[in-house]
């Protein structure tokens, strides 16, 4: 069930008993804080039971509680601030071991996204980025440490990548100025969206390129911008977001390229150890 979780509560507002307004006035009061509640804190927040609060979901036409509540975080992702992060992030993660809190959601997250991928279009990517005469990589804001490393490897693989740097609206299309039908555009983007990188990418649809949007869900502004879109899982960890799974999704990406360029890449970079050796690029083992 894909609704919005304040639509499905006004819709259904009449028949609600008093325990049941009591929770839908809290959510709609309190909807970034009940997004990361379990069943029981909200009933203690709202004060009514547990059994109340998982009723109360599945009358709104939800396959339980944690649906409602995955609905509730997907709408607010793009309506948090930074502040509003901080303070949600308190409730999500355990002070007793945030290492082992964050590196098992950082796995859970990567599970996820292998699960879900859809393999076609991730091959149609693929694809996309071999047959381009020009491959575009926009990544604004905390997407931009993605766009430098999918920008870093393809540069060993293809001679026109381009890295559109984090500047000003205009000269974002400047960079992208003689974006073709013959090109190809990777925009990543994720909670909270950025309003350029979605401009960008329709200044490069409208040219005929083909827009590939690496997001996190398929309600994105992203995802509605682009021809073909992959999903990986990320989440925010109090003012930051958790994009491994991103990286990992990009790791495979560059290597499945990797795999479909005709060339010899070991040669290729036989060719850039002779370089890097000569300009003492990288500090000599012992």
């Amino acid at each position: 069930m894909d609704k919005d979780v304040l639509a499905a509560i006004a819709a259904s507002s009449s028949s609600f008993s008093k325990g049941q307004h009591r929770i839908a006035n809290y959510i709609t009061n309190n909807y970034e804080k009940a997004a990361f509640m379990t069943a029981g804190k909200l009933g203690i927040a709202a004060g009514v039971s547990e059994s109340t609060v998982v009723r109360f979901a599945a009358d709104l036409g939800y396959d339980g509680y944690p649906a409602m509540r995955k609905a509730l975080q997907e709408m607010i992702k793009n309506r948090l601030t930074t502040v509003q992060r901080i303070e949600v992030a308190r409730g999500m993660i355990s002070d007793g071991d945030l290492l082992n809190s964050i590196l098992t959601s950082d796995m859970e997250k990567i599970r996820m996204t292998l699960e879900e991928i859809d393999r076609d279009s991730f091959d149609k990517t693929v694809d996309a980025i071999v047959n381009a005469r020009s491959v575009y990589i926009l990544g604004l804001r905390s997407s931009s440490a993605l766009a430098g490393f999918l920008g870093f490897y393809l540069n060993f693989l293809f001679d026109d990548v381009r890295v559109v740097n984090q500047s000003a609206a205009s000269e974002l299309h400047e960079q992208m100025l003689h974006v073709s039908k013959e090109d190809v555009c990777i925009a990543i983007s994720f909670p909270r969206y950025s309003r350029r990188t979605i401009m960008a990418m329709q200044f490069a649809r409208d040219r005929g390129a083909t827009v590939v949007g690496i997001t996190d869900t398929e309600t994105s502004l992203v995802a509605h911008t682009a021809d073909i879109k992959l999903y990986a899982k990320s989440e925010m960890v109090s003012f930051l977001d958790s994009l491994v799974a991103p990286l990992s999704l990009i790791n495979a990406l560059v290597v499945s390229a990797a795999n479909k360029v005709n060339y010899d890449l070991q040669s290729n970079f036989k060719k850039l150890e002779d370089i890097w050796a000569e300009y003492e690029v990288y500090e000599k083992a012992d």
